[in-house]
């Protein structure tokens, strides 16, 4: 005898199927997360969907550094404090929130959400290296590059290195500290730390 396999309703279904398209999110944690949205109150739930379609919404790109910001500027950018005249490059948001948990580092950053890759296709156009040069016509003491050490981010690395050399800029590398194809986010503050520490010329 067949088994009718759709045992749960095309609503579920559908959510399950949705859910699973999230990055690291499988078929088992979706079915999961699905039967626990389905049984929160329905208030709950409205708030939930209300947040995620607000920050969809509001959220965009730091018109300098190109972090995610509800605001024309970010706050990181936006403080007289930090110092501007040290610029940090990491490939995604994800990485900058990174390096702001270990609470040490006092300079500003560049997002490039990206990395240079030939295989995928991903040229020196297509992330923000353009805006990063431009940047760094103003009054820049030192660029330091947090690029993942893949081979993506180290190819990424030794483009924005042979660019920016010949301005003079001081153009470092963050240690060896990170593990070799580890991503940043995912890497302790401690280790971050030490990484930032240690960076070498280029």
């Amino acid at each position: 005898m067949v088994r009718n396999m759709n045992y749960n309703s095309d609503y579920i279904q559908k959510l399950v199927e949705e859910l699973s398209h999230l990055p690291g999110v499988g078929h088992k944690s979706a079915a999961r997360l699905a039967y626990h949205i389905i049984n929160m109150p329905k208030e709950q739930v409205k708030h939930l969907t209300d947040t995620i379609s607000d920050a969809r919404e509001r959220v965009r790109l730091c018109s300098v550094c190109f972090n995610l910001t509800d605001s024309e500027v970010c706050p990181i950018c936006g403080n007289s404090k930090r110092n501007h005249g040290q610029i940090m490059v990491v490939e995604n948001p994800r990485d900058l929130a990174a390096y702001e948990k270990t609470g040490r580092y006092e300079g500003v950053y560049h997002v490039l959400h990206g990395a240079i890759s030939p295989m995928l296709g991903i040229g020196p156009a297509d992330i923000k290296l353009k805006e990063l040069i431009k940047r760094l016509e103003g009054d820049v003491e030192e660029l330091i590059i947090a690029t993942n050490s893949s081979l993506e981010g180290e190819a990424t690395a030794m483009y924005i290195s042979k660019l920016v050399k010949p301005t003079g800029i001081k153009v470092s590398r963050i240690a060896s500290g990170v593990p070799v194809g580890g991503d940043l986010e995912y890497t302790d503050e401690v280790t971050l730390l030490r990484a930032l520490e240690g960076r070498v010329v280029l």
